[in-house]
Formats: C-alpha cells, sequence, structure tokens
C-alpha cells in the first residue's frame, strides 16, 4: 500500500530558504516541501525585496551564483536578459532578487516538482512537537503537519539602542525597521534626518532618502563612525593561500598585516574568506568574545565591501555635505513638543555632549541577535517554549555541527535544523550568498538523513 511523502517545512523564504528547498527538491528521494513565507511576494526576503537601481549587490556577480557547483549560472543568466555586467559586476539586489524567484519558479513549475512542492504564503505563528514530527501554527489559524522544520529566519529587525525612549519608539518620528519602510511615503519637510548606525544598512537607507527627497540633510551616528570600505579593480587571480585554521585571533590579524604588506589589504581580506568560519570554530568562547570586542566593527567594514557605484554615490554626498557621519555615543532620544525627535550625543573621546534634532531617527544598527529576547512572533514562541536558545555569545540560535538546533536544556534536536544569518553564533561568516549557498546544500543534505529511511 502506497504511502505518503515525508513533508519537510522551510520555514523563510529568502535566500537561505528558497535554495535549502531547491536542493531538498533536486535529490531523487521522494519528499514534500512546504515553503513558507509571510512576505510578498515569494522568493525575495528583505534583502532582495527592492527595486531602487542604488541598491547593489556587494559582492561580484561571478560569485553570486545560487549554485556551488554552478559558479556561472548568475552571470548566465544576467546576459541572457541583455545585463552583460560579467563576472566582475555588481548587479542590482533587485536584479538578484528575480533571478531566486526564477529558479523557484523553473524548478516549482517542472514536471519533477508536481505534488513535492507546497508553497504558503502565511506567517508561523508557533511550532510543537507532535510524535516524531511537528506541528506548524500559521497566523490564519490553520496547522500544517512536518516530520523535518527547518528556520530559514534571515536577519530579525533591528532593536531599540537602549537611549531611545519609549514614546519616541511608537512615535511617528522613528523607524524601527527600515527593512519594511517605505522611504517614498517621507512626509515633506527640510530638518535632518538621523540614522542610527553607519553600516551597510544605513548605506541603503541614505542612498534611498537621498533619492526620493534630494537636498534633504541626513547624519548617520555610530560608536566609531566607520563606514565600508568600496571594491577596487579586478580580483586578484590566483588569491594567496589562506592561513591554517588553527591560529588564534592575534595570530591571524598579524597573518592579516602581512599579506595586506604583500599584496593589499583586500587581497588578504579575500584570502582569509575560505578560512573564517574553521578560524572561528577553533576558536574557544574567550577568543571569540575578544574578537567581538576588538576587532568586529574594523573587520565588518573592510569584509562587508560597497560597489564601486555605490561607495562614488556615497563619497559624493559626503563631500556635498548631504551626508555626514558622526563617531559617538547616543546618551538620549526623546520626542520633542511637535512630533520630532531631539537626541544628545557624545562624540567619541569627549566627555562633553551635544544636541541634535530631527524630523525623523531611522534605526539602522542592523539585526537584533539575541533571540531570547527577540519580539518576532515565531522566536518568541520557540524560546518560550524551550525549543531553541541563544548562541553562548548571543549572535543568533544554538546549532550544533550538523545544523540541527539546539534545545534549552542543551540537547540537539533531530529534525529541527537552522539555516542562514540565525546561524552566526556557530559559523560566524554566513551572512554573503557564497557561504551560504554551502550551508544551504548541507542543511539540506542533513535533513533529508534525519528522515527515517525509505520504506523504514
Amino acid at each position: 500500500m502506497p504511502t505518503s511523502p515525508p513533508v519537510l517545512a522551510v520555514i523563510g523564504a529568502g535566500f537561505s530558504g528558497v535554495m535549502t528547498a531547491l536542493h531538498l527538491l533536486r535529490q531523487p528521494r521522494p519528499v514534500k516541501v512546504v515553503l513558507v513565507e509571510r512576505r510578498s511576494p515569494i522568493g525575495l526576503g528583505a534583502a532582495y525585496a527592492t527595486d531602487d537601481p542604488a541598491h547593489r549587490l556587494n559582492v561580484r556577480a561571478g560569485n553570486m551564483s545560487a549554485w556551488p557547483d554552478r559558479p556561472d549560472d548568475f552571470v548566465a543568466w544576467l546576459k541572457a536578459r541583455g545585463l552583460d555586467l560579467g563576472p566582475g559586476g555588481f548587479a542590482t539586489r533587485g536584479d538578484y532578487g528575480r533571478y531566486l524567484q526564477g529558479l523557484l519558479s523553473s524548478l516549482a513549475e517542472g514536471p519533477d516538482a508536481a505534488g513535492r512542492l507546497l508553497i504558503v504564503p502565511d506567517e508561523i505563528t508557533a511550532i510543537g512537537s507532535a510524535g516524531q514530527g511537528w506541528t506548524l501554527t500559521c497566523g490564519m489559524g490553520r496547522t500544517l503537519a512536518a516530520d523535518v522544520v527547518v528556520l530559514a529566519l534571515g536577519n530579525p529587525p533591528p532593536r531599540a539602542p537602549e537611549p531611545v525612549s519609549p514614546q519616541l519608539e511608537a512615535s511617528d518620528a522613528y523607524v524601527a525597521d527600515p527593512w519594511r519602510w517605505d522611504p517614498s511615503a517621507l512626509a515633506e519637510g527640510q530638518g535632518p534626518i538621523l540614522l542610527l548606525g553607519s553600516g551597510l544598512t544605513m548605506v541603503d537607507a541614505a542612498l534611498s532618502l537621498d533619492r526620493v527627497a534630494p537636498g534633504r540633510p541626513l547624519v548617520a551616528l555610530s560608536r566609531r563612525g566607520l563606514t565600508p570600505r568600496e571594491h577596487q579593480g579586478a580580483p586578484p587571480w590566483p588569491l594567496p593561500a589562506p592561513p591554517p585554521a588553527s591560529l588564534s585571533p592575534v595570530q591571524a590579524l598579524a597573518w592579516l598585516r602581512e599579506a595586506a604588506a604583500l599584496h593589499g589589504w583586500r587581497t588578504a581580506i579575500d584570502a582569509l574568506r575560505p578560512a573564517t568560519q574553521d578560524l572561528w570554530r577553533g576558536w574557544s568562547l574567550e577568543r571569540r568574545a575578544a574578537f567581538l570586542r576588538h576587532a568586529r566593527a574594523f573587520w565588518d567594514v573592510h569584509r562587508h565591501r560597497l560597489s564601486p557605484q555605490v561607495a562614488e554615490r556615497l563619497a559624493r554626498m559626503r563631500a556635498e555635505g548631504r551626508l555626514r557621519v558622526l563617531a559617538g555615543k547616543l546618551e538620549r532620544a526623546d520626542v520633542l513638543e511637535g512630533g520630532r525627535a531631539g537626541l544628545v550625543w557624545r562624540p567619541r573621546g569627549e566627555t562633553d555632549t551635544w544636541r541634535l534634532d530631527a524630523d525623523l531617527v531611522v534605526n539602522c544598527t542592523g539585526p537584533s541577535a539575541d533571540v531570547e529576547r527577540s519580539t518576532e512572533p515565531l522566536i518568541a514562541a520557540l524560546a518560550a517554549r524551550g525549543l531553541i536558545r541563544a548562541d553562548p555569545l548571543r549572535l543568533g540560535l544554538d546549532i550544533d555541527a550538523e545544523h540541527r538546533v539546539v534545545h534549552a536544556d542543551g540537547t540537539a534536536q533531530a529534525t529541527l535544523f537552522a539555516v542562514g544569518p540565525i546561524t552566526r553564533g556557530a559559523l560566524w561568516e554566513i551572512n554573503a550568498v557564497p557561504d551560504i549557498r554551502v550551508q544551504a546544500a548541507e542543511v539540506a543534505a542533513a535533513a533529508l538523513r534525519a528522515l527515517a529511511p525509505p520504506g523504514g
């Protein structure tokens, strides 16, 4: 008597979720994949759900193929659509989102996917164990049954910095999540807009605001005032050999300095990249914490670089005074009479504070990391049930070497997996496509192994 194929549910349809689902469907074993996504359209996630032409990928097209075994796939896709950037070019993020949607559509509409892929446009608000499997509760109230669940939740929204008062956070003068905010809805005005943070999220917000409100003064504030560096020229090939994975953080820094002196810092960073996950895994908790305290900000701005087009535009905005970047600490932020935001900040290295009033404050501090303090409904529900816990450094979910989610009691759960940026605590370098595409394939393989043997 025929039996129903096992069901694997992937929650989240950004790059991490889409690629995990596609890897599952590429396997010959008959399984049913349920891909759940609350955002519309399906397949974009926060990173690629943009049509702003100023929002470009931070990685060259030649490194952005979704498939580890087909490195030219994205470049060929661009060329077929008259977008012949070449492998050294930087495509728009909107085009990359369309590329991902095309991959999903072509597989979903193919004969091999008939009855094997179900796309559910809904939000999962709770997950509970049910025998050997799981029950997923949707926002509309219905439930889904799955034998295996993969959490592909992407980057959670930023948390409000502690100096931001609840009154400001609840007001129209504050944008809590720039990825769920439409800059074209900006109210008219002439006053400055404050961007909290000076990393990649700030860059995207500044570019969009400069497009929809040209001439509006923009001010970015972060502790160090560091902004992402830019890519320059063609990537060297071949790259120098990466360092041994046994190096301590201090030794890795020494290696970087020596390699930078010989090849330039960009080449040194790129050469280190293949070894970063192994280095991170080999460091003790204390060494990882020391890296985060002393080197993270500098690593981020050198590692996650801007395309030349974006860097040139940002430099022009700064030179013309349309964007100022301040280094300092936010002390207080509240709502003023009339609805504007009033902020007090202290410049880096100084004791005196300064006053800054703004028409709007946009939180560009990056994703919130501590899953046990998350306000996202699903993450909060999982934490409340003890089905997840934060990694020791509170960078994301705690997982084991097989990408299985660790229960609050410290045991790895055989059929609950995680993929993508939310696993940063275990892997560190897991934000960019070249890293996630490898992990997605590994998670798909581990999820299939977790199922009972066929016929068993």
